[in-house]
């Protein structure tokens, strides 16, 4: 069966099932038929200032919630029927779950798909977990609060979700002012993903890894097993349209993370690439003799990621990455997507204007993203929304280990999908070199050092412009939003004689180890300012001075383009931006998606062959 047509049980009437909002199985990479979607509308309330102490003083199933609010959706966005926009420092949920027939034998997975920011859950009056973090899903088997706490098959679910807008926590572009303001968009609290139930037998499948291994044509899977025990075997078998390619069995005990490895013979090979997005579907079964445990369907891409000095190679070739700055929100319902067809149209709106993948930016986007990315062949570097570092505005940065815990999950969450092609944990952190270490330079070294302890299969960034703390990290990179195309072609020339351009303060303050030859390129630039409604700009903003016409700006995109496209040195860059996003007015799409310049010149633009990709341009030597 292919894995991108199978058809899930929703645990209830299909008719209902259509009416609930985000009615996709939020976990496109790794399905399994059964389970409940429980979007839709809850109870809610908005808490006191000390959330935590009045919670002690009454169970949840006391609580007093005077609305309801339409999950997924954020109270902030006016699609969860609330649009409120004030500080809210602690939301509560509440709805009644049926457990559906059939399920009774069953253990009960509570999934989250994103909660910002610590989250407490509760089954009737049992508390059963907690989590911390708001861009990340987090699991709950509530299979024995569910048992203890009713005789029925229904329970009381209850969330508190606390989230206080002042403290050093990892919060993207969410505004710490009460409103909105040049790159500060509004806040989200609470749940903004999909939340799911999911009844599972008690030894089944985790999470799988799935690494390609092009040289080898092979995919080495890493298995997770929930209570391994003797007697239990994991057979994985891999398919292409022609049907089985190959298929492996190991006993789960062999180790404590089996690992299999499924060559794949070289006439069923098939490079998962930009041009040719080939997905090979896998499957998972969890045997006991011949007793099938569990199930879970998924696919994987084959393809390579390497460094040849100065380039980035995909399948071993130069590939340009004309990437586009992408901050996924949306007028009505911030950061969680209005339908899955909205992400896909966000993706085919990208390629349609030239680019070929996006910087996923200072957000951790929802799964079905990257599982579109996957098929439709989008580049994508994976990336960790840091920024809340630091407490006022002249303070220091200092990452808490809230932000390494949270970047782990979504590394781990991401691995197997082929799109992605390189991490960034940090970004735009901006420190003055000295001669100690800081909080800063320590959290940069460890998220750089876990994130290639964790996937060593892609190359890492450590932190995206400014503060490079990370010497001879994998990729080097700046941003620069010069509006003088004259002037950024000055800057950006030196590459070629290993002086690329370097961020610093304003007066000049270093604040990044030395480049040492690595890949280099510019992954931001351009956010060049258009306003249709406001053409003085006093109620939008974007960088430096506005063109005067479509033509003015179309001139400078070119420009600015093409400066790169013609450096050999440069192996990629990244337009800001995709869309507007509320003040911030820089985008080739307006908010709400309609195109504010001819697409099909700004891919004629991009689309000539970069000096990078040329046959004749030697390769570049550290």
């Amino acid at each position: 069966m292919s894995f991108a047509s199978r058809e899930i049980e929703q645990g209830g009437d299909a008719a209902v099932a259509q009416a609930i909002p985000r009615p996709e199985y939020p976990r496109p990479q790794f399905v399994r038929d059964r389970w409940l979607n429980l979007n839709g509308v809850w109870s809610f309330g908005f808490g006191a200032t000390e959330a935590t102490e009045a919670t002690e003083a009454a169970a949840p199933t006391a609580w007093t919630l005077d609305r309801d609010i339409l999950v997924p959706f954020a109270p902030e966005s006016e699609r969860s029927g609330i649009g409120s926009t004030a500080f809210h420092p602690a939301v509560r949920y509440q709805r009644i779950v049926e457990v559906p027939a059939g399920w009774a034998d069953d253990r009960l997975l509570l999934h989250f798909g994103a909660v910002d920011f610590d989250t407490t859950v509760w089954v009737d009056d049992i508390e059963v977990g907690r989590h911390r973090g708001g861009f990340t899903p987090f699991t709950i088997d509530i299979t024995d609060a569910v048992a203890r706490a009713a005789s029925t098959p229904a329970f009381t679910l209850s969330v508190l979700a606390e989230d206080d807008h002042l403290t050093v926590q990892a919060r993207g572009k969410q505004s710490r002012r009460p409103e909105n303001y040049e790159a500060f968009y509004t806040r989200t609290t609470g749940i903004w993903q999909t939340v799911w139930l999911e009844p599972v037998a008690p030894a089944h499948f985790g999470r799988p890894v799935i690494r390609p291994d092009l040289p080898s044509s092979s995919f080495a899977v890493e298995l997770d097993v929930v209570s391994p025990a003797a007697g239990l075997t994991a057979r994985v078998e891999i398919s292409d349209a022609d049907g089985l390619v190959v298929s492996r069995e190991l006993d789960v005990t062999a180790q404590v993370k089996p690992v299999l490895t499924l060559p794949v013979p070289a006439d069923r090979l098939r490079t998962w690439s930009p041009e040719d997005p080939h997905l090979y579907a896998v499957r998972f079964t969890l045997l006991r003799g011949e007793t099938v445990v569990d199930v879970l369907d998924s696919y994987a891409g084959m393809r390579t990621i390497a460094i040849d000095g100065r380039r980035v190679l995909l399948n071993g070739r130069p590939v340009f990455q004309r990437l586009v700055l992408d901050q996924g929100y949306w007028p009505d319902t911030l950061m969680t997507a209005p339908s899955d067809d909205a992400l896909v149209a966000d993706i085919e709106l990208g390629m349609a204007a030239g680019f070929n993948g996006a910087r996923l930016h200072q957000k951790v986007f929802e799964e079905r993203y990257l599982f579109h990315a996957d098929r439709l062949g989008y580049l994508v570097w994976g990336e960790f929304a840091d920024w809340g570092a630091k407490v006022g505005p002249g303070g220091p940065q200092e990452p808490t280990l809230s932000f390494v815990t949270e970047w782990v999950e979504a590394l781990t969450r991401d691995l197997s999908h082929p799109s992605i092609v390189g991490w960034c944990p940090l970004n735009e952190t901006f420190q003055p070199m000295t001669d100690r270490l800081t909080v800063l330079d320590d959290a940069t070294r460890a998220l750089y050092a876990v994130t290639k302890a964790i996937d060593p299969t892609r190359p890492v960034i450590d932190a995206s412009g400014y503060s490079h703390r990370v010497p001879g990290a994998d990729i080097y990179d700046s941003h620069l939003y010069e509006q003088d195309p004259d002037v950024f072609a000055q800057r950006m020339g030196g590459l070629a004689d290993g002086r690329p351009y370097v961020n610093t303060a304003l007066d000049g303050t270093e604040w990044s180890v030395p480049y040492a030859g690595q890949p280099y390129f510019c992954s931001e630039f351009g956010g060049i300012w258009w306003s249709d409604s406001d053409r003085t700009g006093d109620d939008s903003w974007g960088y430096g001075e506005a063109p005067r016409t479509r033509e003015e700006w179309i001139d400078r995109f070119r420009r600015l383009v093409d400066t790169l496209l013609d450096d050999p040195g440069m192996f990629g860059y990244c337009f800001t931006q995709l869309t507007d996003v509320f003040q911030e007015k820089n985008g080739v799409l307006d908010f709400r998606r309609v195109p504010k310049f001819d697409l099909r010149l700004l891919r004629d633009i991009q689309s000539r062959p970069a000096a990078y990709e040329l046959d004749d341009v030697p390769p570049l030597d550290r």
